[in-house]
Parts: structure tokens; sequence; C-alpha cells
């Protein structure tokens, strides 16, 4: 029966769970805490190939570049220089730009993201399964298309509630998506249970479902919060001012100066700050299921009379969330005319997204499996910290990784400043861990025992990789690589500081022509990224469906 449970309990069941026979370093075996790379199974201890573990390394390295960036800028900028940079009004007046920002959007999407998955997955809803697309679609749409979509219908859309609104419905579904797939496994014992006591529906679901859902609703905060820190685009066709905006902002004018530098501490700061508040906020409780047993679906909760007002509730939602882009789209390509599609950098602009995407996802999940094979086959602190530093570069702003990247470059790589290795090697490390979940999902589900066998029949290391564990994990590769091409095809911060000088690609080429207020020649650009974005967002519903056995 699933249920939270107190710290002691829970390091009960975590003492009594059967787990890997460990060896620590310089340990002997038998149960331990993890070494550093190294499992001892019934087989004996296995070493990690020394590739292997060089070139995870050196992923770990290369993710660390940013943070280094920062505090390296940091300190030669000298301490009485950073301290008035840091405090000056400006710093003030962008920071209760971007904490209201935050405040307000967070709320908003963790409330109509609980609110859709709810209604969905318990209620009588009807045509619940095309509200279950529609509220995931809203992904396949970069912010700042949203925000194009709004701002040429409504020009007057501004300031923080104009941000709110359009941020709010184009994250929302960050929160939904996590929150319906556990409402889709939770068993409803536990409510039937707390229902047989006495208490009102209403009280079951404010005692017994919400905390359920609490580690579902902090993951999807932490995602829109993220996201809000980084984004440029969508904030900036409103005039919007944030750390991300001043950022760029003074990159312009002063090319990397001293005072970008610290607004760039400042916002890695405020990542580092969400980061600590989701753990502190997780806590340590435990909510897995105890036992033996299967989940059930649960009952469905009549509407009755507040159905019509629910149908008409998600459809506000979604109309904001995909109509007004939509409709925006499709009225300024009629106006615009057929003669839009025939634009001379139309297709350049289609070719470079494409190339940049697949360079992008196949180093992405190269690089990303040594350090996903470690983590998996070979636990220990070491392959966990290597790990978690491929997180590190991820979690911070895209103008945050290409300032380090341009930086680097033209201090110790100059040949490859403004080449296309070094904007696909900054998308590598943006997207690094959509390649990591998809890759650990899979490897974690390839048995060793295949791999022992083949090894004991006398394969090599290479053939055994190729004959074996390749095909067992190719899903796990395509499915990374894919969440790699989508991201990429939608990114512009790091491509507008990065792209090689001439290259133009569907994101920036919008945001040109949609800068100078020429909504109708961006529509066509706005239109491809949708219908090559939404792949994306269908593969994301399946696979919460998948993970909840349905």
């Amino acid at each position: 029966m699933p249920t939270a449970l107190s710290r002691p309990y829970a390091a009960t069941a975590d003492q009594q769970r059967p787990g890997l026979p460990v060896r620590g370093r310089g340990g002997r075996g038998g149960r331990g805490r993890p070494g550093l790379l190294s499992v001892r199974g019934p087989r004996g201890r296995r070493r990690a190939p020394v590739g292997v573990l060089i070139a995870a390394f050196v992923v770990a390295a290369v993710s660390l570049i940013p943070l280094g960036y920062v505090l390296a800028q940091t300190v030669a900028t000298g301490w009485d220089q950073a301290y008035a940079l840091i405090v000056r009004p400006r710093v003030g007046e962008l920071l209760r730009h971007t904490a209201a920002l935050v405040a307000t959007t967070v709320t908003g999407s963790v409330l109509i993201g609980v609110a859709a998955a709810w209604l969905v997955e318990r209620t009588d809803l009807p045509l619940r399964r095309l509200w279950a697309v529609l509220f995931a679609m809203p992904l396949a749409i970069p912010a700042f298309v949203t925000s194009y979509g709004w701002v040429s219908l409504y020009p007057s859309i501004e300031g923080l509630s104009g941000a709110t609104l359009i941020t709010t419905f184009a994250y929302f579904p960050f929160v939904y998506l996590p929150v319906a797939a556990v409402l889709r496994r939770l068993d409803p014992a536990l409510e039937e249970s707390a229902r047989s006591l006495g208490h009102s529906s209403a009280r079951v679901l404010v005692r017994v479902v919400l905390p359920q859902l609490r580690t579902a609703v902090l993951g999807g905060a932490l995602l829109v919060g993220l996201h809000l820190l980084a984004e440029y685009g969508a904030l900036q066709m409103i005039r919007y001012s944030t750390f991300t905006t001043a950022i760029m902002e003074q990159h312009e004018s002063t090319f990397n100066g001293a005072a970008a530098t610290m607004l760039a501490t400042v916002l890695v700061s405020l990542c580092l700050l969400l980061l600590t508040l989701d753990v502190l906020l997780r806590g340590r409780g435990r909510y897995s299921r105890l036992g033996s047993g299967a989940a059930r679906p649960a009952p469905r909760t009549r509407l009755g009379r507040a159905g019509p007002l629910a149908l008409l509730a998600s459809a506000v939602v979604c109309g904001a969330a995909i109509g007004v882009p939509f409709v925006s789209v499709g009225r300024w390509l009629v106006l615009g005319g057929g003669d839009l599609w025939t634009a001379p950098e139309l297709l350049p602009a289609l070719l470079s997204t494409l190339i940049l995407g697949l360079y992008a996802a196949a180093l992405t999940t190269a690089v990303a499996l040594p350090v996903a094979w470690l983590a998996v086959r070979h636990r220990g602190w070491g392959s966990t910290l290597m790990e978690r530093c491929t997180y590190l570069a991820s979690a911070m702003p895209g103008i945050v990784v290409a300032l380090a990247f341009v930086t680097v470059a033209i201090r110790y790589a100059r040949p490859i400043y403004q080449s296309t290795l070094l904007i696909v090697v900054a998308y590598a490390l943006l997207f690094l861990p959509r390649a990591m979940v998809s890759l650990r999902a899979g490897i974690e589900q390839a048995p060793p025992e295949l791999e022992e066998a083949a090894k004991a029949l006398g394969s090599s290391p290479l053939r055994l990789f190729g004959r074996v564990t390749l095909p067992l994990i190719a899903p796990a590769l395509a499915a990374g690589a894919a969440l790699v091409f989508m991201a990429v095809v939608t990114e512009l911060t790091a491509t507008l500081l990065l792209a090689p000088t001439g290259t133009r690609t569907l994101a920036t080429q919008f945001w040109s022509f949609s800068s100078e207020i020429d909504y109708a020649a961006a529509a066509p650009y706005a239109m491809l990224m949708i219908v090559l974005s939404l792949p994306v967002s269908w593969f994301l519903l399946v696979q919460s469906h998948r993970m909840a056995g349905r």
C-alpha cells in the first residue's frame, strides 16, 4: 500500500531491501558503502574499463567549464568591483522582476498543471484522451513563439502580468505531465481506507492524495523555475527585463564586460538556490509501495453539474496555450501568402537547424554513454559525482554557457571560435541530461548476465558491445537523441551567441524577423519549429503512459 513513511521506518525498509553486495575502496567485500568505481557481485569485482573511465572524466570536466568561468571571472573582477556591481540598484530591480515572475508563474503552472492532471486522470471529463494530448501540446511550441502569438494579436500586452500569462501557459505542462503520471499509478486503497474512516472527499484529497503528489509537483516546479531563469526570447518580446535579458543587452553593448559577468554570477546563484530549495522541500520521505500487490485504476469522480464548467476551463487553458499561437501563425501565413514559403533564407535555415540538431544529437548521446554506463554498472561515489557534474551545465541558463564558451574559445582555442564544433559542444552540455535520463533507463533494463555470458564465451570488449549491449540499449539511444534534436531545434540564446558567422537557424531567423516586427516573414519559421517539435511532445506523452503501465 503506497504511503508516506516517517524517516525511521523508511530507513528500516531500506535496510530490508535486497541490495547489491558492494565493496568500499580498500575493503574486503561483503555489504557496505559503494566504493569509488567498482561493484562486487557474486562473480567477483568488476573494474571500470580505463577507456570508459577516462571518457567519463573528460565529459564531467568539460561540464564544469561554465561554473569555472563564472568563478574565475568573479575572482578576476576583484571583490570591491564585484561588490559594487552586485549591490547596484539595477541588480535589485532585476532581482525583483525575476523573483516576481518565478513566484507567479510557478504558482500558476502548479495550479493549472495539477488541476488539468486531476481532471484527465480522476474525473469523468468527456474526451479525456483528447484533453490529455492537448494539455501536453504546449511543449511543442517554443515559449518565444507563444509570446509572438500573443504580442501579434494583442500588442499592448506587457509587464509582469503579460509575462506571467505567457510563461504560465507555455510551461504548465512541465507540472501536468509528472503529476498525471503519478495520479495514474496511485493505488486507490489508501483513499478508500480514509473514506471508510469517515473523511470527506475534500479531506481525502488534501490529506492523502496531495501529499503523494509532492515529489512530482516539486520536480515540475523546479523545471518551470529553471526555464524561467534561462528564458530570453519570450520576455524580450514584451520588454520585461530579467537577468537573462539584461545579460544579453550587456553582452551586445560591452562584449563580456564585468557588469555582464556579475549579472551571470547572480543568475547562477539563483539557479543553485532553486536546486537547493528543491532538495530541502523534497525531504527524505518515502512514497513507494511496500510489499507485493498490484495497483488498480482509481474510480473516477463524477463531475455532475460541474462538468460544463470543467470543459470550459479546459478549453480556455488550451485556447490560450496552443490556440493563440496557432491562430496567430496561421493568420500571418494567410496574410503573407505563398511567397513566404519561397523566401531565400527559409531552406538554408531549415538545413542548418537539421544539421546542427543531428550533430548535437549524435555527440550528446555519444558522450553521455560512458557516464551513464559508469553510473549504472559501476556504482560508487566517483561515478555519482561525475554524473552530477553533467547536470550542472544544463541547470545554468544557455546564455551563461555560451558566454563561458566564447571566453574559453577566444583565450585558449581561437581556431574553433565561431565554428560549428563549438556550438555543437555547447548544445551537448546544455542537453546532456536529456540523453542521460534515457540512457540510464536503457542500461538498467539491459541484463548484465548476457554480457557476462558473452565475455565468458571469449568475446572481446568491442565485439561484446556491438553484438550484445548496443542492440539492447538502441531504443534508449534513439530516444535520447530525439530529445536532444528537438531541444536544439528551439534553442535561441546560445545559438545567437555561438553560431558561426552567416549561419542562421529557424530560431535565429524567426527572432530576426520578429524583432523587426515583420510577423508575416517570421510565421513560416515558427510553423516549421512547431512541426519539428511535435514528435517530442507525443513522445513524452507516450513515455508517461508507458511508465504507468498503460
